[in-house]
C-alpha cells in the first residue's frame, strides 16, 4: 500500500529509527556508525523480499571494506538485483563533469546499466519501466550542497518512480560536512536547473533520506511510495572523519572530505572567469587567475572570517580554466571546522576578488545566478555590497527554509 506523505518511515525501517536518533549517554563511547545499506543487509534485505530490484548508485555505494554494494547484493541470494542506474559521472565513475557512461552491461556482474543523467519525468520513468524492476533503490554519497547534482538525481528518480508506479527506497549515508544547520541563499524557482530543482538552501544540512522526505512532502506533484533505511550511530554534529567510513570521491573533483567542506562556497567561482581549482590536486580549495597576486589573500585574511585562513598561492591547472598556465590566487586553509561558514566565506572571496583584480568578470551566461539560486548575490556584489550585507539579504528566506526543514530531520 502506498505510504502517505507524512508516513514515510513507518514500515520496515521504523525499527532502525530509535538506534539512529537516541542520544548516546556521555559516559559511553558512541556506537559505530552503520549506513543504511549496512542496516538493510543486517536485516536480511527484508524490504526488498520478493522484488526485482534496481539501484541508482555510483562508486560511493561501498561497504566499509570498500566492496561495491552492487557486487555484494549481486552475490547474495537474499536479494534479486536485476538492474543498475548510473548518474552523472556514471555507475563505475569513468566520466568527467557533465558526462555519463551510457547504456551498457556491467562486466563484473553482467547486470544491465541504464543512464539517468539529464533524464527526468516521463523519459526517466520509461527507463525504469523498460528495466523491468519492481523497486528502485538509491544509495549515493552526497556532499551537502544544493548544486551537487546527485540530490537532483534523487529528486528526478523519485518523480520518475512515481510515474512508473515503482516503490522507492533510500539507503542513507552521512552528510560529510555535518547536518547542524542550513546556510546560504534559497533557490528561487525561476532559476531552477539541474544544479537546483527546488527551493532549498545552498548548504542544506540534511542527509539524502531527510531530503527524500522533504522532496516527497513539499515538492513532488504526486508522492512516490517512499521508504528509507536510516543510519544508526550518526549525529548531526559529526564530520565525515568521525564516521569510520572510507571516503570514495563522489565525483572526480571531490577527492577528499576537505573538498566537501569548502565546496558549498567556493563552487560559486564556477560562475566567474577565475579557476575554481579544477585540474589541481586541491579543487575548490585553490582559486585564482592570471594577473592575481598576493593582494587577494591579504584582503581576504583582513576580514577575519571565522575558522579559516587564506594563503597566497600559485598553480597551473592541468585541465579546465587556464590549462597549463600559471595563475595566482589563494588557498583556503580551514582551521576550525565548527566555526567555518563555507557560504559566507565564498561570498567574501567573490567580493574581495572583484575589489583587488580588475580582470574579474562573471560568466557571460550568469551561471552564478543558477548556483546561488537568484540574481541577488551577483547584483549586490556588482553594486558594491560587502559580504555581510549580501549574507544579511537572504536571512529571511533561509529562516523559512530552516523551519520547513525541521519537520523532516531524522537524527539528533
Amino acid at each position: 500500500m502506498p505510504l502517505s506523505r507524512r508516513g514515510l518511515l513507518t514500515t520496515a525501517t521504523a525499527a532502525y529509527l530509535p538506534a539512529c536518533t537516541a542520544a548516546a549517554p556521555t559516559r559511553h563511547r558512541p556506537k559505530q556508525l552503520r549506513t543504511g545499506f549496512e542496516n538493510l543487509a543486517a536485516a536480511g534485505y527484508g524490504p526488498l523480499a520478493g522484488r526485482k530490484v534496481g539501484i541508482v548508485t555510483n562508486p560511493t555505494g561501498v561497504t566499509r571494506d570498500v566492496r561495491h554494494i552492487v557486487d555484494v547484493m549481486h552475490a547474495d541470494d537474499r536479494v534479486n538485483l536485476t538492474a543498475v542506474f548510473g548518474p552523472e559521472h556514471g555507475f563505475r565513475g569513468t566520466a568527467q563533469a557533465g558526462g555519463s557512461e551510457g547504456r551498457y552491461d556491467d562486466p563484473a556482474t553482467g547486470l544491465p546499466v541504464y543512464d539517468t543523467y539529464l533524464k527526468s519525468g516521463r523519459p526517466l520513468a520509461d527507463v525504469f519501466t523498460a528495466s523491468g524492476v519492481d523497486t528502485v533503490v538509491f544509495d549515493i554519497q552526497d556532499v551537502g550542497a544544493r548544486f551537487y547534482t546527485y540530490i537532483w538525481t534523487l529528486y528526478d528518480c523519485m518523480e520518475a518512480a512515481q510515474l512508473a508506479g515503482k516503490p522507492f527506497l533510500v539507503l542513507d549515508r552521512p552528510n560529510p560536512v555535518t547536518g547542524r544547520a542550513a546556510q546560504g541563499p534559497v533557490l528561487h524557482k525561476e532559476f531552477a536547473t539541474f544544479v537546483g530543482r527546488q527551493p532549498i538552501a545552498q548548504a542544506h544540512g540534511m542527509t539524502v533520506a531527510e531530503l527524500a522526505r522533504l522532496f516527497n512532502e513539499e515538492f513532488l506533484a504526486a508522492p512516490v511510495e517512499l521508504d528509507a533505511v536510516p543510519m544508526s550511530g550518526w549525529r548531526r554534529s559529526a564530520f565525515y572523519d568521525a564516521s569510520g567510513l572510507p571516503w570514495v570521491p563522489p565525483s572526480p573533483n571531490m577527492p577528499t572530505p576537505d573538498t566537501a567542506l569548502v565546496y558549498a562556497g567556493t563552487c560559486l567561482f564556477e560562475g566567474t572567469n577565475l579557476s575554481e581549482g579544477r585540474g589541481t590536486t586541491r579543487p575548490f580549495e585553490l582559486l585564482g587567475a592570471e594577473g592575481i597576486d598576493r593582494r587577494w589573500a591579504a584582503a581576504a585574511e583582513q576580514l577575519g572570517l571565522p575558522g579559516v585562513h587564506f594563503r597566497e598561492a600559485y598553480f597551473a591547472p592541468t585541465f579546465s580554466k587556464f590549462q597549463g598556465r600559471t595563475v595566482g590566487g589563494v588557498q583556503i586553509h580551514v582551521h576550525d571546522r565548527a566555526a567555518y561558514d563555507p557560504v559566507r566565506t565564498g561570498v567574501a572571496l567573490l567580493v574581495t576578488a572583484r575589489k583587488v583584480w580588475s580582470g574579474f568578470t562573471w560568466r557571460s551566461d550568469n551561471w552564478i545566478d543558477k548556483l546561488t539560486g537568484s540574481a541577488l548575490v551577483r547584483t549586490m556584489i556588482d553594486a558594491g555590497a560587502g559580504a555581510d550585507e549580501v549574507v544579511a539579504a537572504w536571512q529571511g528566506e533561509l529562516a523559512a527554509f530552516r523551519r520547513m526543514r525541521r519537520k523532516y530531520l531524522i537524527y539528533k
